[in-house]
């Protein structure tokens, strides 16, 4: 039975009666008092871990079947073709057993039969990769033309077009087959730092307690944390955030040593292959200009002046004398209490959803009801939110960490546009070119939040209401654009740090932080007042090991709502070319797949019509609170 409405109509609790939304007394909720439609079902993928274990064994014996097409793939199109078809199902069912392993493992990352398992993916995944290392190389022997010529003549190799011509473009950072199989058996060590991390931030770590002005004694949990930072109480969030970041903090010698292995190991395969920087390095495997992210950088900097007008206004607002960080999350409107139940949030969520037509609204409610979505937080359960995809197959799969508040309906939409933007492409295209690249993986969910609030506007005629819901919007553009490119920069310093020799430590890392966040902040201008212990905030956010991962989520939030902005306006054709770049995956490099949407994201017009919209936005609540809505106290 489901609990959501779109499917089947049926209500039930969204937990078990003992369990209450948000736990009381920072108790933390077992997996199994939740009910089970709140939970995702893993048995889609493989009905338990023995079938698991069976397919990743079968994989495993299937690998040295690469083998047989060695130093023939140049002798004629037919051979070509059988290779690229092998290496392609291989890694078909290797993205299958990958994500079962690593939803399982992020139920509850305190067990260790999922780690052992995860374990074994990575390693499988540096086996298939040596086994593979030889294909780019012979490949890029071919006589000139070859490839060409090849395409031209067997129609088997139309999928692998996109890839084998990326191959000819990447020539000059392919090594040897002998180098690429080392480098592949390198893999399991590359992943080490990040495997670490995740173990002790998720599981390990002595999440610190903090007594509340209520009298609870609340154990900071990343998900308790989130929550508690937007406490109405400013004493509370001033607490939680000391407490956290002081907690962090004792651990910043470890923390500083896996992020320097991480950015160690990325300056290591860039250097093995060629590039002149990690950051060089990174932005190749998608064929995206550096000047892309020097842009954003620049641009976001030019355009601090508009974030500093958001924080004097949420000053005003919160009606304090002194805006502190601690300060940024708690909510704009006092009287305004915008919760809501996972039933309500999806009604809410398919009801915004509707200008992308019938089918679109379906799948949505397939989400819903057929369990892709595990919603509550739970002991031992990972931290955030996120969709995955990578199981071509079957279909999306949701991590959420839900509270009940608007920002986790947002995020709940967020990851729904990710599971869409998954959905079309695995539908539409061929394996071999689904998977769609990074750089535009954040325009599909950050253009569903964008609906989402256009909707919910316009459903409300409340002025301390509206204040809110723009409030919150404002909220995400703070997050995504300003504070992702902050940890964009604060990133390419860390990577360059590494570059020129200079010591990667916890403090080196913590001064390089909290004076970039000073900066973006303007605390030295009494804008926001970033306090000692903000320092540490960098060591526990995960992207930062996936190298030059962050800056996407700004370019992508600025190219989706402009994308946004022509459906909410009824421009002629704007859903059909949305519904068409969703359903693109990989077909092309990221910037052309937005050029065919419409979107230049090599010009400074997305940031800039961005700012425009949030200036917008700023006058209209400053209107408001003109008129008399009611705001904080």
């Amino acid at each position: 039975m489901s609990f959501w409405f779109a499917l089947t109509g049926s209500r039930v609790s969204p937990l078990d009666p003992a369990c209450a939304l948000t736990p009381q007394g920072g108790g933390v909720v077992e997996r199994a008092d939740i009910a089970e439609s709140f939970t995702w079902n893993l048995a889609d993928l493989y009905p338990s871990v023995d079938a698991w274990q069976i397919a990743r064994a079968q994989l495993e014996t299937g690998l040295p079947q690469l083998r047989a097409f060695k130093g023939t793939l140049g002798s004629s199109p037919a051979a070509l073709a059988a290779t690229f078809e092998s290496l392609n199902e291989l890694r078909r069912t290797f993205s299958r057993v990958a994500v079962y392993a690593s939803l399982l493992g992020d139920q509850d990352t305190r067990a260790a039969g999922p780690q052992g398992m995860r374990q074994q993916v990575t390693q499988l995944a540096a086996a298939l990769n040596a086994e593979a290392a030889y294909i780019e190389p012979e490949v890029l022997r071919f006589p000139a033309g070859t490839v060409e010529r090849f395409l031209a003549e067997e129609a088997r190799l139309a999928p692998f077009r996109f890839d084998l011509e990326d191959i000819l473009r990447r020539a000059a950072h392919t090594l040897s087959p002998e180098e690429e199989r080392i480098l592949a058996d390198a893999g399991p060590m590359g992943s080490s730092a990040s495997t670490i991390f995740t173990v002790l931030s998720n599981a390990d770590f002595p999440y610190p307690h903090v007594r509340l002005s209520d009298g609870r004694e609340v154990r900071l949990t990343p998900a308790a944390y989130t929550a508690e930072r937007a406490s109405a109480v400013r004493a509370d969030r001033q607490a939680v955030m000391a407490a956290f970041f002081r907690g962090v903090g004792a651990f910043g010698r470890t923390f500083g040593s896996t992020m320097n292995a991480s950015v160690q190991k990325a300056w290591f395969f860039a250097k093995a292959r060629h590039y002149t920087s990690t950051l060089a390095a990174s932005l190749d495997a998608n064929h995206i200009p550096q000047s892309v992210y020097s842009k954003l950088v620049e641009g976001v900097n030019r355009h601090l002046p508009t974030f500093h007008r958001y924080l004097r206004l949420r000053r005003r607002m919160l009606g304090v004398d002194e805006l502190h960080y601690y300060d940024l999350y708690a909510p704009l409107v006092g009287t305004v209490n915008l919760t809501y139940t996972p039933e309500e949030a999806g009604q809410h969520i398919i009801a915004a959803m509707a200008p992308l037509g019938a089918e679109y609204v379906s799948v949505l409610g397939r989400a819903f009801g057929e369990r892709w979505i595990d919603l509550f937080p739970t002991a031992g359960k990972r931290s955030g939110a996120y969709s995955s995809g990578s199981a071509y197959d079957v279909h999306p799969y949701m991590l959420l960490n839900y509270n009940g508040k608007y920002d986790d309906m947002s995020t709940l939409a967020h990851e729904l546009g990710h599971t869409m933007h998954s959905y079309y492409s695995n539908r539409t295209q061929p394996f071999a070119t689904a998977g769609y690249p990074i750089f535009v993986a954040e325009v599909a969910s950050t253009f569903n939040e964008s609906l989402l609030v256009d909707y919910m506007l316009r459903q409300v005629t409340d002025p301390s209401v509206r204040l809110a819901l723009l409030g919150n919007y404002l909220d995400g553009i703070k997050g995504t654009v300003f504070r992702q490119t902050q940890f964009a920069e604060f990133e390419l310093r860390m990577h360059e740090m590494a570059q020129r020799g200079d010591p990667v430590t916890g403090e080196a890392l913590a001064t390089l932080y909290v004076n970039l966040t000073r900066r973006y902040y303007g605390h030295d201008e009494a804008v926001c007042r970033v306090d000692d212990e903000v320092a540490h905030e960098w060591s526990f956010i995960p992207h930062f090991y996936r190298e030059f991962y962050v800056f996407q989520y700004a370019t992508s939030f600025t190219a989706s709502e402009a994308l946004a902005g022509q459906v909410k306006g009824g421009a002629p054709g704007s859903v059909d070319r949305y519904l068409k770049f969703i359903s693109a995956g990989g077909s092309k490099y990221p910037v052309d797949l937005l050029r065919d949407a419409g979107i230049d994201m090599t010009s400074d017009e997305p940031l800039d019509a961005t700012m425009l919209t949030m200036n917008r936005v700023m006058d209209e609540m400053e209107r408001l609170i003109a008129a008399g809505a009611t705001v904080s106290q």
